[in-house]
């Protein structure tokens, strides 16, 4: 299992709408000069995550981005599976002609590696890496 750059940069998007979007919707241009993301490539991230219900947009002078709910609200997983799919570390390969060695190592090993990454990336949450972040900043300015 690979994270794209498109799930990456759709992290880090989320990351900064959770940082700097308090005050109300962020243009997109925004976005794409501070995390260096070309605009094209942000626009379909931010279309994936707004079907996806993660954002709100309006368009016109005033318009741009926001998030639909709180930052604690969501998971490192939600945003992945948005531009990832299924995180399955192996294509799942059940029938007939299964070998009982395919089923037991399916079952034990990238069943469960599977759960240990979905785990794991549920528990993450926007509030977190930014509460992470604000910590680093803090223990940067103590130096």
């Amino acid at each position: 299992m690979k994270i794209s750059t498109r799930g990456k940069y759709a992290l880090r998007f989320m990351f900064y709408m959770a940082e700097h979007g308090k005050d109300g919707f962020i243009a997109l241009k925004d976005v794409s000069d501070y995390e260096n993301i070309s605009l094209k490539y942000l626009e379909q991230i931010a279309a994936l995550l707004s079907k996806a219900g993660l954002l709100v947009s309006v368009r016109g002078p005033q318009g741009g981005y926001k998030l639909a709910k709180s930052p604690d609200r969501y998971t490192a997983l939600d945003i992945i599976r948005v531009t990832e799919g299924d995180l399955s570390p192996v294509a799942e390969t059940a029938g007939d002609g299964e070998k009982e060695s395919d089923r037991i190592i399916n079952e034990v090993l990238w069943k469960g590696l599977k759960t240990a990454v979905d785990d794991f990336l549920g528990s993450v949450t926007l509030e977190d890496l930014v509460n992470r972040s604000k910590t680093m900043e803090d223990f940067v300015y103590m130096i």
